[in-house]
């Protein structure tokens, strides 16, 4: 149904042009010149100096759905190893599970629509900036465009999730005291305060049963041969629709702060995005099962339980359905890899959802 040679050869370029959040000026004028190519009309969104977001609209400049796909990565673990690597089926490299093969079959889906629909596109497709940062590239979009629902391909293995977890992201500082190490105290220890701190939090979330936690950035300040006066870490906590994320930080302050002074510690919520859940009784999702049964594809809803773009549509009155190709537990790491053959399914998916919804 799609062309798979253009499909592939346009995904390794994405994944061999380098665009870390803030960076993303080089994959910004590839994709311009290739639409150009195609001779497909978009718009330039700008988000700020040579950064932002490409939109494809319908002539109309109206549409209920837009297809939605952030261009930037997280930096790389490697500057000399970034690029594609073909194994087989497998295509490694940065990007490719998050989400440049999103990315690149959409693309592939919306320039096959034209050549063989050849109607006006029923959807729009925004390819954002800085999800991986501050999502900029979202907040932007969703400021200028009142779409009613979105399909946002991060890596899912192409299972829909119509509910998302909530996400918060605390920063945690210590303060001790500086003495030589030989007459240190624990109690006046910066990194021994944080790992108490960090362990009454943990018995806590233990308690939850489901609540996902990650810890990390935890460094001190260079003391030598003493006891460190200074401490930082952060947790990423994603969290079940089921809690209010109002009272679950109330919580954690109220029991952090019923042991230590603000003197010892300092709790600051860098990030707060609100969880949501879609009916599936709603019109897209109805939808996607219908294409689902058409294609003989495993029809199995989710929650997706990373952070996204996703909340921030939701925020704004948008409807988000995560759907895309990959894996999400092998984003940013340096073995990142997606199935090529998932790649062909994803955009065949988006192609039915387009042929669906044209009038």
């Amino acid at each position: 149904m799609i062309n798979e040679k253009r499909l592939k050869e346009l995904f390794l370029d994405m994944v061999n042009i380098y665009s870390p959040s803030g960076k993303e000026e080089e994959i910004i004028s590839y994709l311009k010149n290739y639409f150009k190519k195609y001779k497909i009309d978009f718009e330039y969104q700008e988000v700020e100096e040579s950064r932002g977001n490409l939109i494809i609209l319908p002539q109309s400049d109206e549409s209920e759905i837009v297809f939605v796909g952030h261009i930037d990565t997280v930096p790389a673990f490697d500057y000399e190893n970034y690029e594609a690597d073909i194994v087989g089926d497998e295509i490694y490299g940065l990007g490719t599970a998050d989400m440049k093969s999103g990315c690149a079959a959409m693309i592939e889906a919306f320039l096959t629509f034209k050549e063989k629909v050849k109607k006006d596109f029923p959807c729009s497709l925004a390819l954002v900036v800085g999800e991986e940062e501050s999502g900029d590239g979202a907040f932007e979009l969703c400021r200028a465009y009142p779409f009613d629902w979105a399909i946002i391909g991060e890596p899912t293995n192409l299972l829909p999730c119509f509910g998302h977890y909530g996400y918060v992201e605390i920063s945690l500082v210590t303060y001790g005291q500086k003495l030589h190490a030989a007459v240190s105290k624990p109690d006046k220890n910066a990194v021994k305060i944080m790992m108490d701190a960090i362990n009454m939090i943990l018995d806590y979330l233990g308690h939850k049963g489901d609540i996902l936690y990650n810890i990390r950035d935890f460094s001190s300040s260079q003391s030598g041969f003493a006891s460190p006066n200074r401490c930082e870490a952060y947790l990423d906590l994603h969290i079940p629709i089921k809690y209010a994320i109002g009272s679950l930080v109330f919580e954690i302050e109220d029991l952090i702060f019923s042991k230590f002074d603000s003197e010892e510690i300092k709790l600051s919520l860098e990030t707060i995005h609100h969880g949501y859940e879609l009916s599936n009784k709603a019109s897209m999702p109805k939808l996607l099962k219908n294409i689902y049964e058409k294609m003989k594809l495993e029809f199995n809803p989710s929650d997706f339980k990373s952070d996204s773009d996703a909340p921030i549509f939701w925020q704004s009155g948008i409807k988000p359905i995560i759907l895309g190709p990959g894996d999400l537990s092998v984003a940013h790491t340096k073995d990142e890899f997606v199935s090529f053959k998932e790649v062909i399914t994803a955009a065949n998916l988006y192609y039915n959802i387009l042929t669906s919804t044209a009038k």
